[in-house]
């Protein structure tokens, strides 16, 4: 039985709805055939994007998304996919699974999906085989509202106003495919390339994000911290605002057989999830590197890559990395966001790779069919945290699993909206026990209660012949004790979320 103490007059900070982010690169059936299916396809579409998937992924709130890459973005070069899309150069994408990368999809479709979709923009740009002039045109062609070259040239190609670039990327995974650089390189390169890109508006509406570590690479974090604050004024706003890292939850140490995604064992189930709960690990120790440079967190730590990798799906391409969705995925998804709600005050922004059709995907496509995965449902289900305040809550509960690894029984956390509604997401990381969960407030009384519920056996998942295999539904088994707390019973393998109304 465990036991969750929640102080609802302890207010910890803000959840950015960035936590609950996105990532779409140009990989396999992301983009296209995912997102983007062409405004002559017969797949029901609005200007080229797929209205199911658009749909379901406003339905789920989503909040930013990240585009176009990724190892993608520092071999993307800008121009190529501006203009009349006859005319736009081809290229072949040599970083996954050498296809011929069109451009049909570019700039302007990018910014014609995210309003869409009502989300905030995170492009990012090519710093290792790009150069300062290409990143800063690229910008001022997004941003610029007024007389300039690439102000002019974007008017040419359809667009009269600028957009709104929410936050911008300087690179991606620069110790690796975007340039195998030094910290220190790439420190002094990220000083350089950011300088050019001007504040146009003059709100300082853009997000400048500086690249970060692969998972445990603290030497990476401190060198790069150490090279960009360097003779820099104590006023960061403007110059960095986020310092990203990327860890991939994979349950083999062997990359080229990393288990399957539907076809595993109690033993992989509990190694997975206590893969995934490293993450704390990681946020807290990069956290204590950015605090000496940063002691008042106004540099936000941005987790743009996160989610399960295992083998991709047989007799599918090795570069389009598809892959399934079960229940297991769904507890990883809950796990993790409850990690990133306890460290708000650091975390700003995470985005799980990916959108659809890759990795982690909320959404599986094919043809003109789409299924919704058990993450999907994960994300719908926490999507009220966004924006709410993170309450403070300590949890009493046993630890399970097998041989090393073991993880928490439950895993939880609670926010508060603005009207003083309370939303308790709670998940049973035990693929085989239930438990009771009894949730007790410091002074509030517990009424009016409405809870949902995701479950299933640990290797279930969607397909497109059943769809609706895993999916979220309504929740009742719950009870208030003669002491007025909450008994929560949930079952194993699972995700509940509970709100309680003000």
């Amino acid at each position: 039985m465990a036991k969750l103490v929640i102080n609802e007059t302890k207010k910890l900070g803000k959840i950015n709805a960035e936590l609950y982010g996105h990532f779409s690169e140009h990989l396999g059936r992301c983009i296209y055939e995912g997102i983007y299916v062409g405004e002559n396809s017969e797949i029901p579409n609005k200007n080229g994007m797929r209205t199911d998937v658009v749909e379901a992924l406003k339905e789920m709130k989503i909040p930013v998304l990240r585009w176009p890459g990724g190892c993608f973005a520092d071999e993307y070069h800008w121009k190529d996919g501006i203009g009349p899309k006859e005319s736009r150069k081809k290229m072949i994408n040599t970083n996954w699974g050498g296809v011929l990368e069109d451009n049909s999809f570019g700039t302007h479709e990018f910014m014609e999906l995210c309003e869409q979709l009502g989300c905030k923009t995170y492009i990012n740009g090519n710093v290792g085989s790009g150069t300062v002039q290409e990143m800063s045109e690229w910008f001022e062609y997004m941003t610029f509202d007024g007389v300039s070259p690439m102000a002019d040239l974007r008017k040419e190609n359809g667009r009269e106003k600028p957009w709104k670039v929410d936050y911008f990327g300087v690179g991606n995974e620069n110790w690796g495919c975007g340039g195998n650089m030094t910290p220190q390189y790439y420190g002094n390169l990220y000083r350089r390339y950011q300088t050019f890109l001007r504040d146009y508006s003059g709100k300082g509406e853009t997000g400048k994000i500086c690249c970060g570590a692969n998972t445990a690479d603290y030497h990476w974090t401190k060198e790069v911290l150490k090279t960009a604050f360097d003779h820099t004024p104590p006023h960061f706003h403007g110059y960095m605002d986020g310092l990203s890292l990327h860890y991939y939850t994979v349950p083999e140490s062997d990359w080229d057989h990393k288990g399957s995604a539907t076809e595993f064992t109690t033993g992989e189930w509990y190694k997975t999830l206590a893969k995934a709960e490293k993450m704390e690990e990681l946020i807290k120790k990069h956290g204590d590197i950015m605090d000496c440079y940063d002691p008042e967190k106004k540099v936000g730590m941005m987790i743009d890559e996160w989610g399960c990798w295992f083998d991709v799906e047989p007799g599918t391409n090795p570069g389009f990395l598809y892959q399934q969705n079960t229940m297991r995925d769904a507890l990883v998804a809950c796990l993790s966001l409850n990690i990133f709600n306890k460290h708000c005050d650091r975390v700003k922004m995470a985005n799980i790779a990916q959108l659809v059709n890759v990795l982690q995907s909320v959404i599986l496509t094919e043809g003109a069919k789409m299924v919704l995965t058990p993450t999907y449902y994960v994300f719908h289900m926490f999507r009220g945290h966004q924006e709410s305040e993170l309450l403070d809550s300590t949890l009493t509960t046993e630890m399970v699993g097998e041989g090393e690894d073991k993880v928490p029984h439950i895993s939880e956390s609670v926010s508060m909206d603005a009207e003083g509604n309370i939303l308790i997401t709670l998940g049973n990381l035990s693929s085989e026990e239930a438990d009771t969960v009894t949730v007790q407030f410091m002074d509030k009384k517990i009424s009016q209660i409405k809870a949902r519920i995701l479950t299933g056996a640990m290797t279930a998942h969607n397909t497109f012949d059943e769809p609706d295999c895993v999916k979220e539904e309504g929740f009742t088994d719950y009870r208030i004790t003669e002491a007025g707390d909450l008994a929560v019973e949930l079952p194993a393998c699972s995700v509940v979320q509970i709100e309680i109304r003000a």
